[in-house]
């Protein structure tokens, strides 16, 4: 590791904690949806956790990930 970035962290930031609420929220659905046989609902799942990765990714680009611009550690 470099001195730079001395710890990865465990994506304790905005970025990743937005990231992991949209997707948990569509693995829920897609899992109900799965279960009653609502094709529909599991196809809407899967695009939300598409989303859910795109926003994360998007929060992490405009600085607000580990290491971002925006975002200050927190002390453990």
């Amino acid at each position: 590791m470099s001195d730079e970035f001395p710890d990865p962290g465990e994506g304790n930031s905005p970025a990743a904690w937005t990231a992991v609420i949209i997707m948990l929220v569509a693995f829920s659905i897609g899992t109900v949806a799965f279960f009653f046989n609502v094709q529909v609902m599991v196809w809407v799942a899967v695009a939300l956790l598409v989303i859910g990765m795109l926003v994360g990714y998007v929060l992490k680009r405009m600085g607000y990930g580990v290491y971002g611009a925006k975002y200050t550690p927190k002390g453990h």
